[in-house]
């Protein structure tokens, strides 16, 4: 089983247009969605969608919106009931691909609300393979909050193996940390505020130069990275060695979830036993399939075809003193 935290959750709306954003115009859009949303919310979605056992761990009352949602798409939860209401987000996408997001802050959680969100993902986290934490913290909560339920997970006596995909104060905080994490999967902009030099553009256009960055946090204690670099694919880096892989050209209809389905990407090629490799085409092959769906679409593994990707080894120091 696979458990997702998700402190921030959101119920999104996508908006799509007929035509190109226009600022300061009245426009007409061509379909509208809904669904249940938040960085860890995706990745139990997506993993559900392949016939993976998840459970997504979030705050929010039994009657939330947010709660009600999922649901209703049949994913499996755990909320915690806090005084506030899970966020709206919008999302504005044009028939180039180009997506819009515009993000609520979401509901303050008090530091009591905190820890008992940490005691229910620690109740469930006991027996899990995988623990994944993602998004960003609510206010109210310390930046280093992933830290604490890190901390809390291992001395529970639970040891699942734990991916982060996050990013600001709460990330660099993690890595600072020095407390063991497997995986963690930034994208181009993520990965050199992490490193604390580069940009994200250079990174998306230099694959050897991402695995480079990468390798040092390998150096730093991280166990593994999957860096996302948009269109260019993504590259994985270990203690064993470096890989970039990469898919065909696809028409983008939404960029919303292509990360997070990466990540579910590489949970379940993981799960199956596949090798480095074959998780990275994997990660590709969804984040490719969620980019070509509308909205906030997430792919199942039948929708992938990580047969479709080219995984090349890259030469990068690999020594870890």
């Amino acid at each position: 089983m696979i458990v997702t935290l998700t402190a921030n959750p959101s119920l999104d709306r996508t908006i799509e247009l007929a035509t190109p954003l226009a600022r300061g115009e009245v426009q007409r859009s061509s379909a509208r969605r809904e669904q249940p949303g938040g960085k860890g919310v995706n990745v139990a979605r997506a993993l559900i969608a392949s016939g993976v056992e998840t459970v997504a761990v979030l705050p929010g009352r039994e009657d939330d919106p947010m709660l009600l949602a999922l649901a209703a798409a049949g994913i499996p939860s755990a909320g915690l009931p806090i005084a506030g209401t899970v966020r709206s987000n919008l999302t504005l996408t044009e028939p180039d691909g180009t997506t819009t997001k515009i993000n609520e802050p979401g509901p303050t959680l008090t530091l009591d609300e905190g820890t008992a969100l940490i005691d229910l993902l620690v109740s469930h986290a006991r027996d899990a393979a995988w623990l994944v934490l993602a998004g960003s913290l609510p206010p109210g909560l310390p930046s280093d909050f992933y830290v604490r339920v890190v901390r809390a997970v291992r001395e529970a006596g639970g040891n699942p193996q734990i991916a982060v995909d996050s990013s600001g104060p709460a990330m660099l905080a993690l890595v600072a940390s020095g407390e063991r994490v497997d995986l963690i999967k930034p994208n181009a902009e993520e990965l050199a505020e992490l490193a604390g030099h580069g940009d994200a553009a250079t990174l998306e256009a230099d694959a050897a130069a991402a695995a480079s960055l990468a390798l040092e946090l390998v150096h730093g204690g991280v166990g593994s990275v999957l860096a996302t670099l948009g269109s260019r694919g993504a590259v994985l880096v270990t203690a064993e060695g470096a890989w970039h892989a990469s898919m065909p050209p696809v028409t983008v209809r939404s960029t919303v979830g292509a990360g997070d389905s990466s990540l579910s990407g590489y949970l379940i090629a993981q799960q199956r036993g596949d090798a480095h490799e074959g998780r990275l085409a994997q990660a590709v092959a969804h984040g490719t399939a969620a980019a070509a769906l509308p909205g906030s679409e997430l792919p199942s593994l039948s929708q992938t075809n990580p047969g479709a990707a080219t995984v090349t080894a890259l030469t990068v120091n690999t020594h870890l003193e």
